[in-house]
């Protein structure tokens, strides 16, 4: 599996680097200038890149579900848990309003109650790790002393 990796990550570092280059020897002018040149020059490194990132996240998910399984699952069904219920207290706690955007779009009053929400949530968070970071340090010198 090794020896597969390591020829899969250089060809697709060789196919990036022709790809890549292909883009610098056509020319900045004449890609502004072509829109079907643009899509024929560009189009295949974004199709890479796209694999690239479908990869890393199936591996990443993949790993993740697999960790899940093999350690603990009542801590990650406690982290989970929390993590919901830290999420359902900062929707109850958040209002919402019609918001005029930029491009002349309305974001309704539930998305702006959502938006709220996301941002207490993340203050919430904030306020924990750095509560936890505390307590750590305080138990810490606790144990020193």
């Amino acid at each position: 599996m090794s020896k597969f990796l390591k020829i899969f990550k250089i060809v697709v570092g060789v196919l990036g680097a022709i790809l890549f280059f292909r883009i610098l020897n056509t020319g900045d002018d004449a890609l502004e200038a072509d829109t079907a040149l643009q899509s024929s020059v560009i189009s295949p490194l974004m199709y890479v890149a796209y694999a690239i990132l479908l990869l890393c996240v199936v591996s990443v998910l993949g790993f993740v579900i697999k960790g899940l399984f093999s350690g603990n699952v009542k801590n990650t069904l406690i982290g989970l848990g929390s993590f919901l219920v830290i999420l359902v207290v900062s929707f109850l706690v958040s209002e919402g309003q019609e918001t005029a955007l930029r491009d002349g779009e309305v974001l309704s009053e539930y998305g702006s109650r959502w938006v709220s929400a996301g941002l207490t949530m993340f203050y919430i968070l904030v306020g924990l790790a750095i509560a936890a970071i505390v307590a750590s340090n305080v138990k810490s010198l606790m144990a020193k002393s």
